[in-house]
């Protein structure tokens, strides 16, 4: 069961080849034997809620009240508020914390019929390219345990990898979806912002974050869109408009598609091995009937130090609310109150949260926000006309999503600038809010490399259509660790 896709338990759920309850103790089975040594839950559910779900689920089915997802299991990352289950973000600070409400992405699945199995690892507040910076221990790569899952959604990412669940719902908000998707060989979609619902959503950069699944196939991600897209009132950055089906136009054939190629994200610093496996993508693309054109992006390079200006400015801000008073760690035996604040702030946050803050702070303060903060807004607006220019000219943009492979646990957990480099082709989609997908393309070095599609604002159907006719043809989506 835990090798097929959403879309195939689907068809074998309505057509009474497994039941729900089957099909949940079967993931509750792999998640006792292997979440272990991949560490990607911060929290599974009892098996006695989850088997009363399951048995709920198919009695729905058996009434004929059943929705398209009931009974499909599901994980949520740890930042979504998720009404009496700890929702901790990664971080001490937050290890105390029970939601008392629910994200509205929780209650989208939950109004599908999905049954939550629990929540999964992921860096402190979102902050991190590795999964090494959460307070409950890094979550592993199932392709090689010595290495990371990418983060800050890796704890999602290595669940579905190592099919303990077939979906898992992550952020993105410099590339914390499709990197650990790149990383671990799945299917993650950053939808356009403003697209998902952020209400519930713990938030490290609000301009930023994005919600989106990460499935095994590009399919898979297009049934997920139909369950978390759409406008919610309760979000003030949410988009108003017609969604439709993300579904509908997966068969659409590619011939006459105008592919654009970024010469920005094939010069140095990107791994041989990497390029070359995007360039047999690349082909395949072409046999499908796509016309391939070089695109440039000049400003690529600033968006990276950008994003490092614009997201600590914001999670400054974000995480000034976490003070000890009303929720949430705070320390022990407290002098006065602004021993409290400093202590509490300085014991519940991890190096890495400390470090953004700190460097968002002093972008803020007065002196330095004309000349850092406002600066990088308008090299923001830069990166986003580069994209809006090159759109003019083709359809889809498509590179490397990372510049290397999964790298060893540790490599750069002391080199800051090097663990943020991981995100150099993902940081610019999320600067001007455009959706990007990463899929499986290959192997690198024994491990999987993932490409990335990017589109323009609300193309979501159409990076998915193009994901998929590439699963079509081959199977990089379908391998599975031998770990697992």
């Amino acid at each position: 069961m835990h090798t097929k896709t959403i879309a195939e338990l689907v068809i074998e759920l309505r057509e009474k080849k497994i039941s729900s309850q089957e099909l949940v103790q079967h993931y509750l089975n792999r998640i006792k034997k292997y979440e272990p040594q991949l560490n990607a839950f911060v929290t599974v559910l009892q098996e006695d809620v989850l088997n009363e779900e399951a048995k709920k689920a198919d009695e729905l089915r058996a009434q004929g009240h059943a929705k398209l997802l009931t009974g499909i299991p599901i994980a949520q990352k740890d930042l979504f508020c998720t009404k009496g289950v700890r929702s901790s973000c990664g971080s001490k600070m937050l290890d105390n914390f029970i939601a008392p409400y629910d994200a509205t992405v929780v209650r989208q699945c939950q109004d599908a019929g999905m049954i939550l199995m629990g929540k999964t690892n992921m860096d402190e507040f979102a902050m991190g390219s590795s999964n090494e910076t959460s307070f409950y221990g890094a979550a592993f790569n199932p392709w090689d345990l010595e290495r990371v899952p990418g983060g800050s959604s890796g704890g999602s990412a290595a669940a579905v990898a190592g099919r303990l669940v077939p979906v898992a719902t992550g952020t993105d908000t410099g590339g914390s979806i499709r990197q650990p998707a790149a990383f671990t060989g799945v299917t993650g979609l950053k939808p356009t912002y403003g697209s998902v619902s952020r209400y519930g959503l713990i938030a490290f950069a609000s301009s930023l974050d994005q919600g989106g699944p990460m499935t095994l196939s590009a399919e898979d991600a297009a049934i997920m869109m139909n369950v978390m897209s759409g406008f919610d009132p309760l979000d003030s950055t949410s988009v108003e408009r017609e969604y439709g089906d993300f579904t509908q136009h997966l068969n659409r054939s590619l011939s006459g598609l105008k592919i654009g190629i970024p010469e920005e994200y094939f010069g140095p610093g990107l791994d041989p091995a990497v390029g070359a496996v995007v360039q047999e993508a690349i082909k395949e693309y072409e046999k499908m009937g796509a016309k391939i054109r070089s695109v440039h992006l000049p400003n690529n390079a600033l968006a990276l130090p950008a994003y490092y200006v614009i997201a600590p400015a914001e999670c400054s801000s974000n995480l000034a609310r976490f003070d000890g008073v009303r929720y949430g760690y705070r320390c022990e035996n407290p002098k006065d109150l602004m021993d409290m604040y400093c202590r509490s702030r300085a014991e519940g946050f991890g190096a890495e949260v400390k470090r953004r803050v700190m460097i968002g702070t002093y972008v803020l303060s007065s002196g330095h926000y004309e000349a850092l903060y406002n600066k990088a807004q308008c090299v923001r607006r830069l990166v986003q006309n580069d994209f809006n220019t090159a759109f003019e000219e083709v359809d889809i943009i498509l590179g490397p999503t990372t510049p290397n492979v999964a790298f060893k646990k540790g490599e750069k957990v002391n080199d800051p600038v090097s663990m943020y480099l991981s995100d150099v082709y993902t940081v610019g989609v999320n600067l001007a809010g455009l959706p990007g997908l990463s899929i499986p393309a290959g192997f690198a070095h024994g491990l999987p490399v993932g490409m990335q599609l990017v589109g323009n604002y609300f193309s979501e159907d159409r990076l998915l259509n193009v994901g998929h006719q590439y699963q079509q043809v081959t199977d990089w989506h379908k391998r599975m660790p031998a770990h697992v």
